[in-house]
């Protein structure tokens, strides 16, 4: 199985929950609430643009590899 989420993935989600937690119960559902979420969802955006990324670099350099091997093959020759 492919490692997805890393370490500072992990620490942002949960830090901007509990963060998100802590400014329900001080402010109440208040407008700040509103700007929290907004917060939260951009961060969680991040992440997801950041697994996406991670994936593509991951799907890129593949096929980089088998292009390699392939130009190391048709040297041989």
């Amino acid at each position: 199985m492919q490692k997805i989420y890393s370490l500072g993935n992990a620490l942002v989600i949960v830090l901007t929950f509990v963060l998100f937690g802590i400014a329900l119960f001080v402010t109440g559902f208040t407008k700040g609430l509103l700007l929290e979420a907004g917060v939260l969802l951009v961060s969680v955006k991040i992440i997801m643009m950041n697994i996406q990324n991670s994936n593509s670099n991951r799907e890129i350099l593949k096929k980089l590899d088998e292009l390699h091997e392939k130009i190391e093959k048709l040297q041989k020759q």
